[in-house]
Order: structure tokens, then sequence, then C-alpha cells
């Protein structure tokens, strides 16, 4: 049986699969076996190392709820802004004039090559020289704005390509009925492209949550990582145990992220299988423009 992307692994495929996936998980039991000696050697192990995340509910309701709070908060504000920002930047660079698409692009490449840990300590001292912004919200916003100007850049790049990846046949179909570019954009091509986006668009949260964490490096950001040194001087030295519960957090959070994006993907895929969007010609003519399902 042959598959559009490959073709069905035969029996000696299959066979070296099997050697291939016991060899991975004999390399991977012997290196949690080291790994867990080393730790065991240095009394990483040790009980009152992590019995604080279990037995106090403290370091839960001060420490680590809190930080995780304040990763949510700024993963979340950063995309609510990114998001659109992006797909307003990446249509524009699809845009027919140059005097749109040439600036745009320039913005969008310019973003995208700065380290966005640069780009939070300028909104930093941004914010110190020109607002009376007060110290407690100062580290918020400067990681929302590094994480906005970036990752904007990035959300464009996707959705131009997005729309791109769409058959020419659509463009056409549209130009057909005589829609402008505008009503395209808006009724045809975004829609179909959701779809294909949505990966890399979940995979660009994922990155925004964990970039988070630079802003508790250098800026006194609260985020989750940032919790470690603080458990750490209130617990004893239990780094090891501290940034593994962390490491634990942040996948669950990534984990729930990406599987919920993959429903969406899947309810998405059977919607456009049911029905496809309708175009309105009437409310198109009247200026206004129209989709129904």
């Amino acid at each position: 049986m042959t598959s559009v992307l490959y073709d069905a692994p035969g029996p000696s495929a299959k066979r070296r699969n099997i050697i291939y996936t016991v060899v991975f998980v004999v390399v991977f039991a012997l290196a949690a076996w080291w790994l867990l000696t080393a730790m065991a050697e240095k009394n990483q192990l040790d009980g009152e190392k992590w019995s604080p995340f279990v037995a106090d509910s403290k370091v839960w309701t001060t420490f680590l709820l809190p930080g995780l709070v304040e990763t949510l908060k700024a993963a979340a504000l950063s995309l609510v802004i990114a998001l659109p920002l992006g797909a307003v930047l990446g249509i524009g660079r699809l845009s027919d004039h140059t005097w749109i698409s040439a600036p745009v692009g320039v913005v969008v490449e310019f973003f995208r090559a700065i380290p966005v840990l640069i780009m939070m300590v300028f909104a930093s001292q941004l914010f110190i020289q020109f607002t009376s912004m007060d110290s407690e919200v100062r580290p918020l916003w400067s990681v929302v704005t590094g994480l906005v100007l970036y990752n904007a850049s990035v959300i464009a790049e996707i959705v131009r390509s997005g729309i791109q990846s769409l058959p020419t046949g659509q463009t056409d179909a549209a130009k057909a009925i005589g829609m402008r570019k505008g009503q395209m954009m808006v009724f045809v091509l975004v829609p179909q492209a959701v779809t294909a986006m949505l990966p890399a668009l979940v995979s660009q949260l994922v990155v925004i949550v964990k970039d988070t964490a630079l802003g508790g490096a250098l800026l006194g950001f609260n985020e989750l990582l940032s919790q470690v040194r603080t458990i750490t001087a209130n617990y004893g030295s239990n780094t090891i145990a501290a940034l593994t519960v962390v490491a634990i957090l942040f996948i669950v959070v990534n984990f729930a992220l990406t599987s919920f994006a993959s429903w969406l993907e899947r309810r998405l895929r059977r919607a456009k299988k049911s029905g496809g969007a309708k175009v309105d010609l009437n409310a198109i003519e009247a200026g206004g423009g129209g989709v129904s399902t």
C-alpha cells in the first residue's frame, strides 16, 4: 500500500524499524540509569530535596503557581497582540503595491534578525527612560514587547507562506467572480490557509511560552523558571529538584497547547470536508462582502 508521502514499509524495513526501536529503548534506559546513578552519588535523590514539592503546599502557592500564572499571562498578552499584528504584516508583504510590501518586508526582516532577548532589554530601557511605568509591571511589559516584535514578524512569514501555499486556482476563481484583492484575502485565501498555518502557529506559541524565561534571567520578571532561585534560597540546595519540577510544568503546558491545536486542526479539516465557505455575491456587490456556510 502506498501513501501520498511515502511507500509503506516492506518486511525488511519493518525488521529494521523494530531493531532501531529496540536499540533506542536500550540506549535511553542506559542513559536514564547513568543519570539516576550520578544523581544518587551526589545526594540529589535524597528525600529532603524533593519533599518540599510534595509535603509543603507553600512551594506551590507562593512560588510555582504564581510563576506559572505570570508565564501564561506574558504568553497570552504576547499572542493576543502578535497574532493580529503578524497577520496584517503577512498580508502586507503580499500586497501588489511596492510602497506597502517593501517597508513591511524591511520591518519583518529587521525584527526577525534581532535576538528576542535584546529586544526585551531594549524595551526595558525605553520604558525606564521615557515612561513613568511602575517598576513592578515594567518587566512584564518589557518581556511582552520583545516577544510581540519578534513573534509578529515570524507569524507574518507563517501567514505569507500559508497563503502562498494555496492552489492558484483559488485566486483565479476569486478574481473570476469579480472579487477585489482585499475581499479575496478575507473571504477566500485566509480562511483556507488557517488550517495549513495552524501547526506552525502553535509551534510559535510554544516558543513564546518558553521565551518568557528570558525575562526572568535578566529583567527580574517573576516567571516560572525564575522561581527556581527563590525556591533554592528558601529550601536549601535542591536546584536539580526545582529545575525538574519546573521542566515538568513547562512540558505539561506545552503538551496541552499542542494537543488542543491537534484537536482544533482535526475539527477544522472535518468542517472543511463537510461543507465549504460560500461567498455571498450580493453582499460583495453591495461593497461589504460576505461568506455563509
